[in-house]
């Protein structure tokens, strides 16, 4: 059973498009770095609905497991990228959602 983890950023206006590049570089190297990292894939809000409610980024990575997303929570190269993003977040972890979820055959709630 794979688990997909969402996460929404509300960057600061202040923050230079180049930091948010690297930043986001960092989270694409991730699943080199970390077992049990299958995937990622994210980027700038980018739809003409306006719903986003002022997050400017986003990105999703598949774990092969739930115990493959527990190892990443504490991973040393995850902490980095972390210490990265906090202090670039409009409002520190105000500025971010994080939404796990597992991925069956079948939708189950």
């Amino acid at each position: 059973m794979h688990v997909k983890h969402l996460v929404l950023f509300k960057f600061k206006l202040s923050t230079p498009r180049e930091t948010i590049g690297e930043i986001f570089e960092d989270l694409d190297h991730l699943p080199d770095k970390i077992p049990g990292l299958l995937d990622f894939h994210g980027g700038p809000y980018r739809s003409p609905e306006g719903l986003n409610q002022g997050f400017t980024h986003g990105f999703v990575m598949t774990f092969a497991d739930p115990e493959s997303r527990d190892v990443y929570i504490d991973h040393p190269e995850h902490e980095k990228v972390v210490a990265k993003i906090l202090p670039e977040l409009e409002g520190g972890l105000d500025g971010a959602i994080a939404f796990d979820f597992e991925v069956n055959d079948r939708f189950r709630y």
